[in-house]
């Protein structure tokens, strides 16, 4: 490699020449680092399905051993090579990529075996589109990290980046200086974790509202079915997220429940309490809400426990907020009301209803 690092043209305008793709794609494939730009700071890339790669990223960094890189992916399609991928994290790609988000996520993609660190990967979809479509075009994976020493302030200017890695980078595409001039936030999603590890641009509140679901249950009286169907939802969530039912608004889950011919004020029913508590459930400060079609319409998903419950709530609602309600069990059968009922009327309430979350929250996490 010479001492004169090359700098090459990479638009966007005008947009990168096929021969200077068909070049950057050679270095790479070929083991050697180049500098690429993104919307928010120069990345140096390196192949990450071979080890002499990442090492020499890794030794062009100075970054220590503990320290992995990202996955850096021209299409949102790759997030389909995590083993099992959460809802959340497309819900959070659907809205932030491409763009100054990446996502720390349990799994590793096939050819990211030596780039990842514990059973997690961190991946992202950049916004500057010469660079996207080039990593899109290739065939192998590629991992970046931002053009500086370790612990040092990323660099911005091309001939910055030329002049400090002049032994070490074949190739620095010059795209300008990148808009943000910043990282990406960086947020670790999966069980037990909804953590910011590098706050920036997008804050931790906007994450959660795009991650997670504002979900409603709807019964008559907003004291027996509905109520179950709130904290069950809960425990589902909870379960599925590996935490505990008090930590769903963490990951930006929200569960309310109403009446449609509730009065206000009212608490739960002594059965439903108990049902609940003898599976570990506090109802105790339930007090029930008549139905608030303003509240409807802040809801992604709205489940009514009857088919009168649904017709009653869609002829409270906007028709766009209608579209959102359906009935809770996924086959359409009502779930029958126990009140004045026995304690096994209510045990058998709380199976069906708890069968029917059970079916929904595939759909949720």
């Amino acid at each position: 490699m010479s001492a004169a690092v090359d700098l090459a043209p990479f638009g966007p305008t005008p947009p990168p020449s096929r021969a200077v793709r068909k070049r950057v794609a050679q270095l790479l494939a070929a083991g050697e680092l180049v500098a690429l730009p993104t919307e928010t700071v120069y990345g140096l890339f390196a192949r990450a399905d071979r080890r002499e790669s990442i090492a020499r990223l890794r030794a062009a960094k100075r970054r220590p051993e503990e320290k992995v890189f990202t996955w850096h992916v021209g299409d949102a399609a790759a997030l389909d090579g995590f083993p099992r991928l959460w809802h959340s994290a497309r819900r959070l790609a659907a809205k932030y990529w491409p763009g100054p988000l990446t996502l720390v996520l349990p799994g590793v993609p096939p050819g990211l075996e030596h780039a990842s660190a514990d059973g997690w990967t961190g991946v992202r979809l950049p916004a500057f589109a010469p660079t996207a479509k080039l990593l899109a075009e290739l065939d192998f994976p590629v991992i970046g990290s931002s053009a500086n020493r370790h612990g040092a302030p990323p660099l911005v200017e091309p001939a910055a980046i030329a002049a400090e890695f002049a032994s070490e980078v074949a190739l620095v595409a010059d795209g300008g200086t990148p808009p943000l001039k910043e990282g990406s936030v960086v947020l670790k999603l999966g069980p037990g974790s909804f953590e910011l590890l590098r706050p920036g641009i997008i804050d931790l509140e906007a994450l959660r509202r795009v991650a997670g679901l504002r979900i409603g249950f709807v019964c008559t009286g907003n004291t027996c079915r509905s109520p179950m169907a709130e904290v069950l939802a809960r425990d589902v969530l909870a379960r599925r997220l590996g935490i505990a039912p008090e930590r769903v608004r963490e990951f930006g889950f929200e569960c309310i429940s109403m009446g449609v011919f509730a009065q206000a004020g009212a608490p739960a029913s002594r059965e439903a309490l108990a049902v609940m508590a003898a599976s570990g459930l506090d109802l105790s400060d339930h007090r029930s809400t008549p139905l608030d079609a303003d509240e409807i319409a802040r809801l992604d998903r709205v489940y009514a426990l009857t088919r009168g419950h649904l017709e009653a709530l869609r002829a409270a609602v906007s028709s766009t907020t209608a579209k959102r309600c359906e009935l809770l069990d996924p086959e359409g059968r009502d779930i029958a009301d126990p009140i004045g009922g026995t304690r096994e009327d209510y045990e058998h309430c709380a199976a069906a209803i708890r069968a029917a979350l059970e079916v929904r929250a595939d759909a949720w996490v």
